[in-house]
């Protein structure tokens, strides 16, 4: 039976890349060598670079935010995006507060209705993401150690591979159609305004 890749599994495959010796654990940091301590730090460096793309799987709709007694809407530091969802309040994240543009404030008297995009951590993740994260962070990582254009070619072509199947996962997963998007039903003649013509 499959199981999902562990995070271990992951960094002893970018350690297996550049030739080095696997190691039997990740949780003390300090007690491990130079390369796989840097082979962590660059799987958590490219994962946090591809959750921010925001994906099915990390992406939360319709969110309420209800802003405390200071009227402030502080976010949870996992918080990568956020996207507010009424067009009548331009909202934007500011570290971890939100700020309202249209009104120069970070001051909200209601709640706010939102999508936002939140860093999963390693145990959270669809199979599909693990392994395009660990093959785009072994050709980053083996870029740094080695910088083998020969290694990084071969690893490229698995990580496009990967790409191409976390793509297949989220569009299959988050059931879009054409309809979805805007420019594409407006040209078919959806959302058309008839009392014009």
């Amino acid at each position: 039976m499959p199981t999902l890749t562990s995070k271990l599994e992951a960094v002893n495959s970018m350690l297996g890349h550049i030739g080095e010796s696997p190691v039997n654990s990740i949780s003390n940091t300090n007690a491990l060598p130079v390369s796989a301590a840097t082979a962590i730090s660059a799987l958590d460096e490219i994962s946090r670079a591809v959750q921010s793309v925001g994906w099915q799987f990390n992406t939360e709709v319709n969110v309420t935010l209800s802003p405390a007694g200071d009227g402030t809407i502080t976010l949870s530091e996992d918080i990568l995006e956020i996207d507010h969802v009424s067009p009548a309040i331009d909202i934007v994240q500011r570290g971890l507060s939100l700020f309202d543009r249209s009104n120069n404030t970070s001051v909200f008297t209601t709640d706010l209705t939102v999508d936002q995009t939140r860093l999963l951590e390693w145990d959270s993740l669809p199979e599909q993401a693990r392994r395009y994260i660990t093959l785009r962070a072994s050709r980053v990582f083996q870029g740094r150690i080695v910088g083998s254009r020969e290694l990084e070619a071969l690893i490229a072509r698995d990580e496009y591979k990967a790409y191409g199947a976390l793509m297949d996962y989220d569009s299959g997963s988050s059931d879009r159609t054409i309809f979805d998007n805007y420019d594409a039903a407006s040209r078919i003649g959806i959302n058309r305004n008839y009392d014009l013509y």
